[in-house]
């Protein structure tokens, strides 16, 4: 989580350079809360790719491939569970 929040924070830095004018501290906060949601969405389509390429692995591998998708779901679950405590 923390690891998110600093990746928000660089990206506005990055977004605030850019800009002629900087922005003011209300406009940083929402800027990063809008690049951690974008990171968030990412992370969790990441984990769903990566859900659906280990369902499609060859049928003598299923049983494995059951157990890892299930711990991934596991990891996406604690991860939403973690942000929406945060809110």
């Amino acid at each position: 989580m923390k690891r998110l929040r600093e990746i928000a924070e660089e990206a506005t830095k990055g977004i605030d350079d850019l800009l002629e004018t900087h922005l003011d501290e209300q406009q940083t906060s929402e800027v990063e809360k809008i690049v951690e949601q974008a990171v968030i969405k990412a992370l969790l389509e990441g984990q769903h790719r990566a859900v659906d390429a280990v369902i499609k692995c060859p049928e003598a591998d299923q049983d494995m491939a059951h157990k890892i998708a299930t711990a991934i779901r596991h990891e996406n679950d604690a991860l939403i569970v973690n942000l929406s405590s945060l809110r």
